[in-house]
């Protein structure tokens, strides 16, 4: 899918301050990811403590089905409004507005915490404001990935970047487990603001540009807002690609989210069992984003991307029939092993399909889809989980993956995106133009 179907909006003109693969793009992109992993590395602390928590506390789907509603549906709000900023405004400061707000909400629970409030309601609003910072975030990172990276490039940088994050989802869980078991989850939230304070550093480090469109001064807010909906609804190959993150969101990553409460109930409630099962998965994500950094992946990313939803769809029914703890770890790594070679393709593929000024808007899509899924699967799924067990939910959203997968690929804006891909793994790779370091 080399353009937007017939229909979609022209491009509008648009100048960018500085060029897009700037001669230090290598410093500035390491620098860039280097503040994004000491950030990423506090917020999966507080994730991890927080689900932990929650799991250990009550071992109530219902409660762990709030906690994901909480944290998902304010990113899916403000996703809405997250992707029309990140195309009118610095990239940067949207990043650190947010990365700042999340902060202070952290700091605020612990103060909290620390002088006797304890009602789950303040870690549903912690969530709440977290997820929310997420929704300006989302969008203004991967639209700022392209702007620092040479279009060549794009695929091995988001390949290192899904290798940090797996790298990080592999350190943390234990580091989790060690400050949880030490010094509470408050230990946890005052090194989710240290660390935060540190990436707003590095990342005010890097040059980073607004794109300016000749018509910004004139177009109004909710113009862009509807001018983007357009766009999305007129180009084939990104409206097909949603609606499979939404399925991929909807029946496995919702029903994953439930793993520790089938770990809790079926094989033990031992924190080093929640922590052994984060590590398997996160070990499978990382060697594959290495494989995808080095190797920068197949030529025909669609089929990577279907070949992974397939996969997910057997995992899934996979892990819900497993009736040992090792078993079950061992599928887990499998999941995290296919997690890469789905997101980085997809990622990799929006930002060299869809223009410059328009990609803040997409993504902004994006994060509404993959947050919308996620609290919409768990609203249904958590409160089943206190009926039924948590394996038959598994096998289910398996067996209905599989069936969903597989019309999503045979109607017809499935087949055109199959022989798409199949016609750019087909074509002679470009010459990539030197930089400098």
């Amino acid at each position: 899918m080399s353009d937007a179907a017939a229909g979609a909006t022209p491009t509008v003109e648009h100048t960018v301050v500085g060029d897009p693969a700037p001669a230090r793009w290598k410093r500035n992109v390491a620098v860039f990811l280097g503040g994004q992993t000491v950030s990423l590395f506090g917020s999966m602390l507080v994730q991890y403590a927080i689900m932990w928590h929650l799991t250990l506390l009550t071992q109530s789907g219902l409660v762990l089905a709030l906690a994901a509603i909480f944290g998902f549906l304010p990113q899916a709000i403000v996703s809405i409004f997250g992707g029309v900023w990140a195309d009118r405004m610095n990239r940067k400061f949207l990043i650190v507005v947010a990365d700042s707000a999340i902060a202070v909400s952290t700091l605020a629970l612990a103060i909290f915490l620390l002088a006797g409030y304890d009602g789950l309601w303040l870690i549903y609003l912690t969530l709440a404001i977290r997820s929310a910072g997420a929704g300006i975030q989302m969008p203004a990172v991967s639209a700022l990935i392209p702007q620092i990276t040479p279009t060549e490039h794009l695929m091995r940088v988001n390949g290192i970047n899904g290798s940090i994050q797996s790298a990080m989802m592999l350190i943390t869980p234990a580091v989790a487990a060690l400050v949880y078991a030490n010094l509470s989850i408050i230990g946890i939230f005052f090194i989710d603001v240290v660390t935060a304070v540190i990436g707003i550093g590095l990342l005010l480090l890097v040059p980073v540009a607004t794109i300016r469109r000749a018509s910004d001064e004139h177009v109004p807010y909710f113009t862009d807002l509807v001018e983007g909906v357009r766009y999305i609804a007129s180009h084939t190959f990104i409206r097909w690609l949603l609606v499979l993150f939404a399925i991929v969101f909807v029946l496995a990553a919702a029903p994953s989210s439930l793993t520790p409460l089938m770990v809790a109930r079926s094989f033990g409630d031992d924190v080093w069992m929640l922590a052994v099962v984060e590590l398997a998965f996160s070990i499978g994500m990382l060697i594959a984003g290495v494989l995808i950094a080095i190797w920068a992946g197949a030529k025909n990313r669609v089929a990577m991307i279907v070949v992974t939803s397939l996969l997910f769809a057997v995992v899934t029914l996979a892990l819900g029939l497993s009736t040992n703890f090792w078993v079950f770890s061992a599928f887990m790594f499998v999941f995290g092993l296919a997690v890469p070679y789905f997101s980085t393709p997809s990622m990799t593929l929006i930002q060299e399909k869809v223009e410059p000024e328009k990609q803040g808007r997409v993504f902004g899509f994006v994060g509404i889809v993959m947050a919308v899924a996620m609290p919409l699967g768990m609203s249904v799924l958590g409160p089943l989980a206190d009926v039924f067990s948590v394996e038959s939910l598994l096998v289910a959203a398996g067996l209905i993956m599989l069936v969903v997968v597989v019309i999503a690929i045979t109607v017809p804006a499935g087949r055109r995106a199959m022989a798409a891909g199949s016609a750019a793994a087909a074509a002679p790779e470009p010459v990539a133009q030197a930089s400098a370091d």
